[in-house]
């Protein structure tokens, strides 16, 4: 399959204090922000050292499709073979890190996140997906990694990307803004991340701006 036509799409994800705690927090250093890109591209071609993307539990029902058959094709069955409760099960917050062999994927890394049971899924999931892809990008010391949320390809239809996008976010701003007030006060270091890929489908890209928007609070763009 032909892959669709790269559209950046740049986006400031400024961290803004959500609790009374980190609004208090008056000594700490000024809070961060984190540029995150939209970008049309199947997780399966990334170029990066980081690449993230989501399951959900596995089960009969929650087959493979688009990217991910993609991935699991080039990784030759890997997907098929982790996906089960003794390996990986995919249950909520469940994480496993895979090295791909070289030349086999463009990423250099792959951090899967589970997401559950997927008959009962809303997109408030993705907010605790959103905070391990950022905590985890830091433990391994990357500046630019790439989020894939794979919810559609997951098989799951009956949310926009918006809504999932804005979850994603909440989570990224939301655990920025705890190393901050860390590292205010003297018990953690310098985040890794700089800056975050977001992926997203050619039909999806404005829907998933919107969701981040939405997540930092900003006026919907108007249209053209």
């Amino acid at each position: 399959m032909e892959l669709p036509r790269r559209l950046l799409i740049t986006l400031a994800v400024a961290v803004l204090p959500s609790s009374p705690v980190v609004a208090y927090a008056q000594a700490a250093p000024a809070l961060p922000t984190l540029p995150v890109r939209v970008l049309v591209e199947s997780p399966a071609e990334t170029q990066t050292d980081l690449q993230i993307f989501c399951l959900f539990r596995s089960s009969p029902e929650n087959a493979l499709h688009g990217s991910l058959s993609e991935i699991d094709e080039k990784l030759h069955g890997a997907l098929t073979q982790i996906r089960s409760p003794k390996l990986f099960g995919g249950e909520l917050g469940e994480t496993i890190l895979l090295t791909p062999p070289a030349g086999a994927l463009g990423a250099k890394r792959v951090l899967i996140i589970g997401l559950g049971d997927s008959s009962s899924f809303s997109p408030q999931r993705m907010y605790l997906a959103g905070k391990i892809g950022l905590r985890e990008a830091n433990r391994l010391g990357v500046a630019h990694p790439f989020f894939a949320p794979t919810v559609l390809d997951g098989g799951v239809t009956g949310f926009s990307t918006g809504e999932v996008a804005e979850q994603v976010v909440r989570g990224f701003r939301d655990a920025l803004a705890a190393e901050a007030l860390l590292r205010g006060t003297s018990v953690a270091s310098a985040p890794a991340v700089i800056d975050f890929t977001f992926l997203a489908g050619a039909t999806h890209a404005a829907e998933t701006q919107a969701g981040i928007d939405r997540a930092l609070g900003r006026p919907p763009a108007r249209a053209r």
